[in-house]
């Protein structure tokens, strides 16, 4: 049975009394209520039309909360790795186009595979590398990130795409004269909405009604409002100069991005080849698509320019004499013409059509129906290039669902297992990709509200899903008019709540050295995004280091008695010696290859300090082993003091370390006399052998030595 549970962790549910039922119809219900609009804002985020984020809602959900091992956990899109993804992908395809959909469905099944084998393999003990400052420092920058990414939603202008995402930031604070009024007032009037209602009714479904409701009065109102017409229509010569232009630099970005991904291709092949003029080829290759790349990034700095200056530009409409829409610059309408009262705006050009809108952006088209099955398009020379954002998005998104798994569990009493959650997050993802799924995880918010409205097992998550599926199947053509910018302030709403301060605050307290480094990873996310996950690796690699040399240089000190009759460090507390000629020194670290170099000094520093010295005891109690460069070590160090008229002892050596001493004969060479079960037996005798005294202030005494 224990094998069938392993195997099949969703039996564990049965049987179902009806009150469990109950219960999880309520919790799913309600989840599905902030799913179903998060999961489209999610999707956002993430560079995809809306209809992908429905679609991580559904198939994922399902696998995860099967083969999971926590009953309040929900799976799907979550604002962290949605963002994550886009920033891995951006450098290789245009946010929503096919090709950038593809690789978001590649990109979700390499993480469940890294996921899976982490969970088989029971590695989930890995993540111990992220550091809880790295951890908070990488969360608060890519919650700002995050949530600053909206600003350009919420008021109406258009976001530059370029390798800065500061630089992007600064192009939207830019436009902040030309805000589209009507869009911030939606952004605000459901902001408005749902903070009133989590403080009149909290368990209402404020993020629901809010969509609801907005999507009400953005169809009466007639707020998206689009026009496409022949370029012939536009009478400005300036704006269709530059909307000629802006279309012809979109056009080589795309071309520019499918010749970098071909020679990235001709690449991998040469690189797999052992010809000698492989070499050549590929140094040719390379210097090529360094160039290409400079292109590429000329041409989004071009087109951004050009984006923005399009958006500032003001078309006032009319119909001409042969009642055709005809369109000029704000204010330059002919007498004989009469102009409408709307402002119009460029939008979007294709096939000689420009598309102008007086409205504010909404969702649009959403495809009806399930996600159909079908294999993930493997590029495999992206493999490698998307394998660094893939193994971090993999650790990132298994420290959030455990995290969450562990902290609702200190509620409910359930047991967790991290190699489980990560196999179940691991199918997940990998089943998801075959069903149009971007990658997925656990959701903080969502689970809360599982774990609050008292589900019981995972089969409110599957309730979930089937809401999603209903949604898909019969709902989404209502969803049209619903505004961009109130999906942008639930994405907003949602990741500043992850900004904490209090911890690195804390954590400065406690150690420094690891608050510098998460505050280095903070900057370096914020700087170096939107690539953002080579933030979180500098924090792994500093922490790493720290951890280095920390252990490579463990405490060591010579010690002495303090009043209270214990020991402690001469220089630290300011003590007098215990002796000329008995040096007392505690090491407590391992006495490894990493260490022997620092037990030296330590020792050499000892002799130093006290010329007079005829034994040096070594405390060994903080020792907990000895590997072959320890022992040699120990072997050229006793032989150097012996050398010097100096005898090396050893105190309270544990088993492990002991043993080695015997079976390596150093015992033997020492003396058995040179080794004692305690510090202070040792002390005691010693200064009896060569000071002729005995320790001021010594306890009583203790078992001869062993």
């Amino acid at each position: 049975m224990n094998i069938l549970h392993s195997l099949l962790p969703f039996l564990r549910w049965f049987p179902i009394t009806r009150n469990t039922l109950r219960a999880d119809l309520v919790a799913g219900i309600t989840v599905a209520l902030v799913l179903v609009p998060q999961s489209m804002a999610y999707a956002q985020l993430a560079g995809l039309p809306v209809v992908y984020g429905l679609y991580a809602s559904f198939v994922p959900v399902i696998i995860a909360s099967l083969w999971g091992s926590s009953s309040q956990l929900h799976t799907g899109p979550v604002a962290m790795l949605s963002l994550m993804s886009a920033a891995a992908l951006i450098p290789f395809a245009s946010p929503g186009s096919p090709a950038f959909i593809e690789l978001a469905v590649m990109l979700a099944l390499m993480v469940g595979v890294l996921r899976l084998a982490l969970g088989l393999f029971r590695l989930g003990a890995i993540v111990n590398l992220l550091s809880s400052p790295v951890i908070v420092g990488f969360t608060n920058a890519a919650a700002l990130i995050i949530g600053l990414s909206q600003l350009s939603k919420i008021i109406g202008v258009p976001f530059p795409r370029s390798d800065s995402y500061l630089a992007d930031l600064w192009g939207v604070v830019s436009q902040m004269g030309s805000v589209h009024w009507p869009t911030l007032l939606f952004a605000l009037g459901a902001f408005l909405l749902m903070v009133g209602l989590k403080r009149i009714s909290p368990s209402a479904p404020a993020v629901l009604i809010a969509v609801l409701v907005t999507t009400v009065i953005s169809s009466l109102i007639g707020y998206e409002h689009k026009i496409t017409v022949p370029v012939e229509r536009i009478h400005d010569e300036l704006t269709v100069e530059t909307m000629a232009a802006y279309a012809r630099t979109k056009d080589r970005i795309d071309h520019l991005t499918t010749e970098i991904a071909q020679r990235n291709r001709e690449l991998s092949a040469i690189e797999e080849t052992t010809d000698h003029d492989a070499v050549a080829q590929a140094a040719e290759i390379e210097a090529s698509i360094r160039l290409l790349e400079y292109d590429l990034a000329s041409a989004k700095a071009r087109n951004n320019a050009l984006r923005i200056a399009l958006h500032g530009m003001r078309l006032e409409g009319t119909t001409d004499a042969k009642g055709e829409p005809a369109f000029f610059p704000k204010g330059k309408v002919p007498s004989e013409l009469t102009a409408d009262d709307r402002t119009w705006r460029f939008e979007a050009t294709s096939d000689g059509s420009i598309t102008l809108t007086s409205g504010g952006a909404v969702v649009g088209d959403i495809p009806q129906g399930l996600p159909q099955f079908a294999a993930p398009h493997i590029q495999w020379d992206l493999v490698l290039a998307l394998f660094p954002a893939a193994i971090v998005m993999a650790l990132i998104g298994f420290m959030e669902a455990t995290s969450i798994s562990k902290a609702i569990a200190t509620t409910t009493g359930e047991r967790i297992d991290a190699s489980k959650e990560l196999v179940g997050q691991g199918l997940a993802n990998i089943v998801g990709s075959f069903f149009g799924s971007y990658t997925v995880s656990g959701s903080f918010s969502r689970s809360a509200v599982a774990a609050k409205t008292g589900a019981k097992t995972g089969l409110f998550a599957i309730i979930s899903a089937v809401a999603v599926m209903l949604v898909l199947l019969f709902f989404t053509p209502y969803l049209y008019s619903l505004p961009q910018s109130v999906l942008a302030v639930i994405v907003m709403m949602a990741v500043f709540g992850l900004v904490r301060i209090a911890p690195l605050v804390h954590a400065w307290k406690v150690d420094r050295i690891s608050a510098i480094i998460g505050i280095i990873t903070f900057v370096s996310t914020l700087l170096m995004a939107p690539a953002i996950a080579n933030g979180i690796l500098i924090g792994i690699t500093l922490t790493i280091l720290a951890y280095m040399v920390k252990s490579m240089r463990p405490r060591a000190e010579i010690v002495a008695r303090k009043p209270d009759g214990t020991l402690g460090g001469i220089r630290a507390h300011h003590l007098a010696p215990i002796s000329r000629t008995v040096v007392p020194v505690r090491f407590d670290g391992s006495l490894t290859f990493s260490t022997v170099a620092y037990f030296e000094d330590i020792i050499l520093e000892a002799i130093a300090d006290f010329p007079d010295a005829r034994v040096i005891l070594v405390i060994g109690s903080g020792i907990n082993e000895m590997d072959a460069s320890g022992e040699e070590k120990v072997r050229e160090v006793a032989k150097q003091l012996r050398a010097a008229g100096i005898d090396l002892s050893f105190s309270g050596l544990k088993h492990q370390v002991m043993s080695i001493f015997l079976r390596t004969g150093l015992v033997e060479e020492f003396g058995r006399d040179r080794f004692f079960t305690s510090k202070e037996t040792a002390l005691r005798l010693l200064l009896e052998r060569y000071d002729g005294s005995s320790s001021p202030q010594s306890p009583p005494s203790e078992p001869s030595p062993t």
